[in-house]
C-alpha cells in the first residue's frame, strides 16, 4: 500500500491479462530479481496502474512494454480481486498471433500452458531447466474459470 499527502493509505492496483491461444494461456516467468514481488514464479502478463491510469488501458500499454504486442481491440474486464495488499483487475483476451511473433522484454520466458499445468502448482523451463512455481494469484483466476466452466 502507498501513504498520500494526509497519511492515508491506497492500495496499489494491477491490471492482468488472461491470453488464451488453443485451450492454453500465455504465461511468463517473472525474472529472479528479489526487488519484484513473486520472483522467478510464472505469472500473467499485466503489471502496476500508473497514477490516474484506468485498468484497460494499464493492461494494454503492459502488453506493449511486456511482449511488443498490442491486442487488436479492447480486452474484456473479467473480475477484480481485493487481495488485501493490492486490488487486481483481470482482463479476458485471445491471443491473435503466435507466440514465436512476441518479443518478450521483461522476464526470462514465455509460454502458452495448458489449464492441467497450472492446475498442478509448478511448470517446467525450458530456460532454467527446472520447475517453478506459479503465482498464488493465479491460482485465484484458475477457480474463477473453472466456476465459470460449472455454471
Amino acid at each position: 500500500m502507498e501513504t498520500i499527502g494526509d497519511d492515508r493509505t491506497v492500495k496499489a492496483e494491477v491490471a492482468l491479462a488472461v491470453l488464451e491461444r488453443d485451450d492454453c494461456w500465455l504465461l511468463q516467468l517473472r525474472d529472479d530479481d528479489e526487488k519484484i514481488v513473486y520472483p522467478g514464479q510464472w505469472g500473467l502478463f499485466g503489471g502496476h496502474l500508473e497514477p490516474g491510469e484506468r485498468p484497460a488501458d494499464a493492461v494494454t500499454r503492459e502488453l506493449n512494454e511486456e511482449i511488443g504486442w498490442n491486442p487488436p481491440g479492447p480486452l474484456r474486464h473479467w473480475f477484480s480481486h481485493d487481495g488485501g495488499d493490492r486490488i487486481a483487475h483481470i482482463f479476458l483476451g485471445k491471443l491473435s498471433v503466435s507466440i514465436s511473433e512476441l518479443c518478450l522484454q521483461e522476464g526470462q520466458e514465455i509460454q502458452l500452458v495448458t489449464l492441467e499445468q497450472i492446475r498442478q502448482g509448478k511448470i517446467w523451463s525450458h530456460v532454467c531447466q527446472e520447475t517453478r512455481p506459479i503465482v498464488i494469484g493465479l491460482k485465484i483466476v484458475l477457480e474463477r474459470w473453472m466456476e465459470g466452466l460449472n455454471e
